[in-house]
Parts: C-alpha cells; structure tokens; sequence
C-alpha cells in the first residue's frame, strides 16, 4: 500500500493543484459577482410606487383643497369626494394617508361647529330666561321636557283619538273619545305628580282651555273648508284633544 501511494505522487499533487486553484478562482472571482449584482441594488432604490399614480395634492395644507371642494360642501360631497379620490389612488399609500386625514379633518371641523352651536343655542336660551320678567320665569317653571320617546307615545295615543273622532263624526259625537282621553290625561299626570288631586285639576284646566280655544276659533274658520259631517262639536274636540296632550306631557 505504502509503495503504491509513493509510486504515484501525481495524483494526489494534481488534486491538491485543483483544490488550490479553485479556491484561488473563487476569492479572485469575488469582486465580478459584486459587480453582477450591482444593478439588483440599484433596481431596489426606484422610487416607491413606479408606475402607481399618486395623488397630486397630498401636501396641499387645507382640506377642502386637498379635496378638492368648497368650505360650504355638504356631507354627501365630502363622502362623495373622498370615495373618488380613494378609488383612483388607493394602490399608493401615502396618497390614500393624506385622503384619509383631510376627509377626517373635516368632519372633526364639523362635529366641532355643530356642537358650539347646540351649546350656544342653550346659553342663549338660558339667558333669555334669566333676563324675562318674574312671572314668565314663574309660569316656565311648571314646565317641563319630557324624553321624545314619551312624547311620541302620548302624541299618538291624542292622534288616534283625534282620528277616530273623525271617522264617526256621521254617527255620533266625540264625547266617549273626549272622556277617554281626559282619563289618560289625568293618569299620565298622577304617574308624574304623585297626586290625584293635582292631576285632575291640572286636566280639568287642559280641557277647559281646550274647548275654550275651540269653542273661540273653530267659527272663525271658513265653512268651504270644512268637511260637511264635521261639526262644531268635532272642531271643538280637537282643539281639546290637543290641549290635553300638551297638559299631560309637558306641565309638572
């Protein structure tokens, strides 16, 4: 064995040469594949979005500029202009960003003004109130607001009276709807007052006012205008019927 590898010295000199020779090529070819790769790096540094259209007014300051719409736009043409503009621009970022925050600076603006204006109507209001007379200030404090949702419910129970008292008026007269809404007026009272006594003098003064109210106005009214079934005392009933609903929804 040992003369065998002796006797042939070549082999092993020619492939320690190869191995040599390849490391020798692999650091001396080092620099041409930086240099073919060069371009990839250069290809990396474009500007982002090559050939993505971008939004031309993304550093524009004011909003409605930005937008491209008036300060007096409504909130359908803000909506309206903002959807456009996202849908052509959508695909490059930064344009779609500066949309986004100029559509958001608008509404901001908006919520902002609509609730100066509520709180400047209630000041005004309120002082307004301050400044009447004692016994305006005495007659509004037997006064109330009560939530929508109870004057809807009241204001349609009083409707349905109203209309029912119209669609007999051939028949009969309105005295059983009238009783029943001047029951329903003394029990929305009593639910408010705690006192019996109060709500039903409290509902008896609406129904007075209510049949005086009508009793002074219904003959004003032209008789061309009039339904030839309705009578005097139907008018009446309405205007007492409207009397009672503002009673037992907005006096304590």
């Amino acid at each position: 064995m040992a003369s065998t590898l002796i006797s042939k010295p070549t082999l092993s000199s020619a492939f320690l040469g190869q191995q040599l020779s390849t490391r020798g090529n692999s650091k001396s070819s080092a620099p041409s594949g930086l240099f073919l790769r060069g371009p990839r790096c250069a290809a990396t540094d474009t500007p982002y979005g090559g050939n993505i259209p971008q939004f031309p007014r993304v550093n524009v300051w004011d909003p409605y500029k930005r937008l491209g719409i008036s300060r007096d736009a409504s909130e359908e043409e803000v909506w309206s202009s903002r959807n456009f503009l996202l849908n052509q621009y959508y695909n490059h970022e930064r344009s779609a960003e500066s949309i986004e925050a100029a559509f958001e600076k608008i509404l901001m603006a908006s919520f902002i003004n609509r609730k100066k204006t509520k709180i400047n109507l209630k000041t005004r209001l309120k002082k307004k109130v301050e400044e009447s007379p004692p016994w305006v200030q005495n007659l509004l404090s037997f006064v109330e607001l009560p939530p929508p949702v109870i004057i809807l419910r009241r204001l349609f129970l009083f409707g349905f009276m109203a209309c029912w008292s119209v669609m007999n008026s051939a028949e009969a007269g309105p005295a059983f709807q009238v009783a029943i809404s001047f029951g329903a007026c003394v029990y929305f009272l009593n639910d408010k007052t705690k006192s019996i006594g109060r709500a039903a003098l409290i509902g008896f003064g609406a129904l007075v006012a209510g049949w005086f109210c009508g009793s002074l106005l219904v003959p004003m009214i032209p008789p061309n205008l009039l339904h030839p079934t309705w009578s005097l005392e139907l008018l009446t009933s309405l205007f007492i019927y409207v009397s009672l609903f503002l009673g037992c929804t907005f006096l304590k």
